[in-house]
């Protein structure tokens, strides 16, 4: 049986939780609907985490961005509901998602949304010379 979109994110236990470190995702192949036009609109999905307990399954990751296909959304409103939902299921330390939506009309758009747990604070990155 061929896959489908779904809502459904699943996660399992994060190897290393003990440690903060970053986990990054690149989704390149991003589609919503113009809610004005009805028309496609295309993104990459940039997603960055730092996981407390739970990291979120990729191929459950895949199939959620496959949902938004034929759902018509502002750009500032899929990249927020992205968000809320891989925030709702994984609970990690910090999240950023940036969506850079391609050309549309002569304007490209880039909506970026964050989330930190309640008093996480980020180690100091190293430097090297």
């Amino acid at each position: 049986m061929p896959s489908q979109p779904s809502k459904t994110l699943e996660t399992f236990e994060n190897p290393h939780s003990q440690r903060d470190y970053t986990i990054r995702i690149k989704v390149p192949e991003f589609t919503c609907l113009c809610p004005k036009t009805g028309q496609p609109d295309f993104a990459t999905i940039h997603i960055e985490y730092i996981a407390d307990k739970l990291c979120v399954e990729l191929k459950s990751l895949k199939m959620y961005m496959w949902s938004f296909r034929d759902e018509g959304a502002f750009h500032e409103k899929v990249t927020n509901d992205i968000l809320g939902d891989l925030v709702a299921v994984t609970s990690p330390r910090f999240m950023r998602i940036t969506a850079e939506f391609y050309v549309r009309g002569g304007i490209y758009t880039t909506v970026v949304a964050e989330h930190r747990a309640k008093g996480w604070k980020p180690e100091i990155p190293v430097v090297l010379a």
